[in-house]
C-alpha cells in the first residue's frame, strides 16, 4: 500500500469515527424516537453538583400569612428540595439504576394552618430535570390539600409536548375528571428553576397554567391563562421574579438570593380572597426562618425530633 492510499485509509477512518461520536453524543442529548420526553443530563455547573449531591436535602421553613375566608392565618411553610433520578417511564422515583433515569430536583413545598377550628395541610411536589438546557419541561406537578370537610388531589403530567392533567375533590361539579392541556410553562416549575437556573425563568407577555393550590383553593378552571412575567433586582441584591395575572387579579413575587445557592427568601400573593361579603384584596406572605441540610429521610427516631425543633424554631 503506498503512502497515498494509507492517507486516505487513515481520512476515512477519522471521518467514520467523528460520524460515530457524534451518534453517540446525539442519543445522549436529544430524545429518543420512542416517546421519551426527558434526557438523562446532569447539570453543567459544578457548583450546584457539589451542593445538591451530598446526600443531603435542603429544608427551608418560613414564618407563613395564609390568607383564607377573608382574613389572614398564622401558620408555617416548608420547603423541601432534594435530588433523585426519576423513571422516564412513569415520572416518579427511579426504583433501579439505569443510564435512562433523569436527574432531577424534587420540591416538596407544605404549608398549614388552622382556620377556626380545623386545619388545613396543603402540599405540592415538583420534579424538575437539573439539565433544563436539554429538559425544558419539568416531568410532573402534583398536589394534595386535606382539611376536615375532605381533600382534593390533582396532578399535571408532561408527555408528548402536553400536560396531562387529572383532578380529583369531594366539592361539587370538581370530581373526577382529566384533561390534556397544551405544553406551556407551569407555575409550580418557578420554585424549582429560581435553584437550578433562573435565567431560564421566562419573562414579558407568557402563556401559563397557575398554581394548582390557588386553582383548587378558589375553585378556578384548569386552563392556560394570560400573565406578565418580570425578573428585577432591588438595591439590597435580592433578585424577584413577578408574576402578574389580569385575567385572576392576582399577583405573586418570590425574592431569592442574588447568588449562589440562590435561596427564596420570602413571597407574597396578593388577590381577592373570601366569599361573600368576607372577600377583600388580602396579601398572603412567608419571610424566611431557619434553613438547614439534612437527609431526613434518616432522621425518624424520637431522639430525631430536636431536628424538627431546630427547623421550625420550637424551644424547650
Amino acid at each position: 500500500m503506498n503512502s497515498y492510499t494509507k492517507l486516505l485509509s487513515i481520512i476515512s477512518l477519522c471521518i467514520l469515527s467523528v460520524i460515530a461520536c457524534n451518534s453517540t453524543l446525539k442519543e445522549k442529548s436529544e430524545p429518543s424516537s420512542d416517546g421519551d420526553d426527558f434526557v438523562h443530563a446532569y447539570h453543567p455547573e459544578k457548583e450546584f453538583n457539589d451542593y445538591w449531591y451530598q446526600g443531603k436535602a435542603e429544608l427551608s421553613h418560613y414564618k407563613l400569612k395564609q390568607a383564607r375566608y377573608g382574613e389572614l392565618r398564622d401558620g408555617d411553610a416548608v420547603l423541601i428540595f432534594v435530588t433523585e433520578d426519576e423513571s422516564p417511564e412513569t415520572h416518579v422515583k427511579a426504583g433501579d439504576q439505569s443510564d435512562k433515569n433523569i436527574p432531577i430536583l424534587k420540591n416538596n413545598f407544605q404549608r398549614s394552618f388552622v382556620t377556626g377550628i380545623y386545619p388545613y395541610s396543603l402540599l405540592t411536589t415538583t420534579s424538575t430535570p437539573v439539565n433544563v438546557e436539554q429538559n425544558p419541561h419539568s416531568m410532573r406537578v402534583s398536589f394534595s390539600g386535606q382539611e376536615w370537610c375532605g381533600m382534593v388531589f390533582n396532578m399535571l403530567d408532561y408527555k408528548n409536548g402536553n400536560w396531562n392533567y387529572s383532578q380529583h375533590s369531594y366539592f361539587p361539579n370538581e370530581g373526577d375528571m382529566t384533561s390534556s392541556l397544551d405544553g406551556v410553562f407551569s407555575e409550580d416549575e418557578i420554585w424549582n428553576l429560581i435553584r437550578i437556573d433562573y435565567k431560564s425563568l421566562p419573562q414579558g407577555e407568557i402563556e401559563i397554567l397557575p398554581s394548582l393550590m390557588h386553582l383548587r383553593l378558589h375553585h378556578e378552571e384548569m386552563k392556560v391563562y394570560h400573565a406578565i412575567a418580570s425578573l428585577i433586582a432591588d438595591e439590597a441584591g435580592v433578585l424577584n421574579y413577578e408574576l402578574n395575572y389580569s385575567d385572576l387579579d392576582r399577583k405573586l413575587i418570590i425574592s431569592f438570593e442574588e447568588n449562589f445557592p440562590l435561596r427564596i427568601l420570602s413571597w407574597t400573593e396578593t388577590y381577592k380572597d373570601g366569599f361573600g361579603n368576607n372577600a377583600q384584596e388580602l396579601t398572603t406572605e412567608a419571610k424566611l426562618d431557619t434553613t438547614i441540610m439534612l437527609d431526613y429521610w434518616s432522621r425518624n427516631s424520637n431522639a430525631d425530633s430536636v431536628w424538627r425543633k431546630v427547623l421550625m424554631g420550637e424551644k424547650d
